[in-house]
């Protein structure tokens, strides 16, 4: 572990850490409280599906537009912005969702929220990306296992709030950690000394096509698709097994899993290439979530999920280090937040689809259509393509 103490040392490293991680919790509690907030008032698991959808595809739309002007002008002003107005679109989006039966008003809610999504992934990975070279893998894993203990903490949180009042509550709370991780990046050391690199005219989706990018990005939205369908299947077999409750829990060990994954990765050093060491991480995906559609009971269901979760954490830091090593220098903000935008817009297209599938063919068929999409991330990689000459 003292490859992590180094990463901890490092000038602005606490604060990153800390402000990230309290940042970041909004992420993994707004779309759960939401599914369960718009199922308990509507009875609907496909509505609550495409709610959850529209609020992931919301900010995945906005990510890369607020990265580039991040970029160009430092994040600072954005996440100041930020700070304010998400709170307060969080608040109209839990009111409507409790006074409104529309579908279309709540969708137009959840919309309206996901577009002032906080940018705080995105600037967190690209600060990283400016630390010494020496320690920047470790930099990523200790980065891509923080954001697992959010989805630890944030379905646990969501579970608790729930069970005690409501999933009102956690969108409150989310709302409140949104400033504070907000407004602790935002002055921090790192932040204040963000200096713009030369700016190079670029057109909308030149970022995206760079040598490189194009497989990361294609193989990463197949394995979010997968993911989203995988946290709808959850709630729906935990509300099947009797024990709705469950939901938030099993999550939760699915991503102590990837914790555990990522906490060995990290303090390992790997001699074999970015790209294989990605394909290797995505097979191991795919081979976790295989089983899961053959279980019938909680347990067995949150051992797999553990045993499964451990090679998340592992691939997503090998994600992170490709698109370290592909994104150009004036542009590292903006490639992260591209990665911020298949997370999100997948995960949530995953989750509506899903949605879809439990009420048509129940929570197997979605399980199954989660270990598709993840064996389908691994055929990406397979595609010749361009290489990035930094991986040649």
């Amino acid at each position: 572990m003292r490859s992590y103490l180094t990463v901890w040392r490092l000038p602005s490293a606490p604060v990153l850490l800390v402000a990230g991680f309290a940042g970041r919790l909004p992420s993994a509690m707004v779309p759960l409280a939401l599914l369960l907030l718009v199922q308990q008032q509507t009875g609907s698991y496909a509505v609550a599906g495409l709610a959850s959808a529209t609020y992931g595809i919301a900010m995945a739309a906005m990510a890369p537009v607020l990265g580039r002007l991040a970029d160009r002008r430092g994040p600072r002003l954005v996440l100041l912005t930020q700070s304010v107005g998400y709170p307060l679109l969080l608040a109209l989006l839990a009111t409507v969702v409790l006074t409104s039966a529309s579908t279309p008003a709540i969708l137009a809610a959840s919309a309206a929220a996901g577009l002032s999504t906080p940018l705080v992934s995105g600037t967190v990975r690209a600060l990283w990306s400016r630390v010494d070279e020496r320690v920047r893998p470790t930099a990523f894993a200790l980065d891509a296992t923080t954001t697992e203990l959010v989805f630890v903490a944030g379905p646990t949180t969501v579970a608790a709030l729930t069970l005690l009042a409501s999933p009102v509550a956690a969108i409150a709370l989310a709302g409140a950690l949104t400033v504070v991780g907000t407004l602790g990046l935002a002055t921090s050391g790192a932040m204040r000394a963000w200096r713009p690199a030369p700016t190079v005219h670029r057109s909308l989706f030149a970022t995206v096509t760079v040598p490189g990018m194009p497989r990361v990005l294609v193989s990463g939205t197949a394995l979010m698709l997968g993911f989203g369908a995988v946290e709808v299947a959850v709630p729906a077999f935990a509300d099947a097994a009797g024990s709705p409750g469950l939901s938030g829990v099993l999550l939760a060990v699915w991503s102590l899993g990837s914790v555990a994954g990522g906490l060995w990765f990290g303090a390992r050093v790997v001699s074999a290439s970015l790209p294989r060491l990605y394909r290797w991480g995505l097979l191991g995906t795919t081979i976790g979530m295989l089983p899961l559609a053959a279980v019938s009971s909680p347990l067995l269901l949150g051992v797999l999920l553990f045993l499964g979760g451990t090679a998340i954490a592992p691939t997503l830091t090998v994600q992170s280090s490709l698109v370290g090593s592909i994104a150009p220098a004036d542009a590292t903000t903006e490639a992260f937040t591209w990665l911020s935008t298949v997370a999100f817009g997948a995960s949530a297209i995953g989750a509506a689809i899903g949605g879809a599938v439990v009420e048509g063919q129940g929570v197997d068929g979605a399980l199954l259509l989660a270990a598709g999409m993840t064996a389908l991330a691994v055929v990406v990689t397979l595609v010749p393509g361009r290489r990035a000459p930094a991986l040649a």
